[in-house]
């Protein structure tokens, strides 16, 4: 009974100080928020917002999580289109790059930045206080968003294609690792400004770099099925 209650408390707790937090990063940008802001902004002191949230980078991961909403609910739709796993696969990289472009830093916050935690642990805290963002998801999207390591959740969605017949065992880590890669090096890129490309653009060479990656491995008969033609 102690323990419920003091679930209840936590997550009340949790809902005041990321209600602040969303409302500031709205308002002023992720870059801009600080504990002190947050707190004030809730109505309590720094001293407890700290008996909630380890440091800033934790409440703002914790926040940023809140901005993902819409690429979570349009995912089942985008792996709809697919015909197979490679398609799926390749479809839900456009659903990610369409809205991790459209919003950077969020994105960066929450798979770039350095947390000073195991990821996958704040991923697990977030969604036993907030368990209403994964209803209606299919099982199969559930167990992607819950794995927080980037490489791991696309093997663990890949996987799949080799039971197909389409991508051998070997080549599942590999695939899975290289394509994670371009995508952090074209957001470094994007996000610092190191070459003139628009959202768009960016979006565009990105999934022409996963693609090509994750074809060039398959066997050459088995290319000629594969079907991908993003929106963008």
């Amino acid at each position: 009974m102690k323990s419920n209650k003091k679930n209840i408390q936590r997550a009340r707790m949790w809902r005041y100080f990321l209600d602040a937090a969303t409302e500031m990063i709205e308002e002023e940008g992720i870059d801009n928020v600080t504990i002190r802001k947050i707190a004030d902004r809730a109505g309590f002191t720094s001293s407890t917002a700290y008996n909630y949230f380890k440091d800033l980078s934790h409440l703002k991961f914790f926040a940023a999580m809140r901005f993902t909403k819409d690429y979570i609910e349009e995912l089942p739709r985008y792996i709809e289109k697919g015909n197979n796993t490679i398609e799926k696969w390749l479809y839900s990289w456009e659903c990610f790059c369409k809205h991790s472009f459209d919003q950077p830093k969020i994105y960066s916050v929450i798979f770039m930045d350095d947390l000073g935690s195991v990821p996958q642990d704040l991923l697990n805290d977030y969604y036993n206080i907030y368990q209403n963002d994964l209803i209606g998801l299919p099982e199969e999207v559930q167990s992607i968003i819950m794995e927080h390591n980037f490489s791991k959740r696309s093997a663990l969605y890949i996987q799949s294609a080799v039971e197909e017949g389409l991508m051998d065992e070997a080549n599942v880590d590999f695939i899975s690792n290289s394509t994670l890669m371009i995508w952090k090096g074209m957001m470094n890129t994007f996000m610092n400004h190191r070459r003139t490309y628009s959202k768009d653009e960016a979006v565009r060479q990105t999934l022409h770099y996963v693609s090509e990656s994750v074809i060039n491995i398959l066997d050459p008969h088995q290319r000629k099925t594969i079907r991908f033609k993003p929106d963008i």
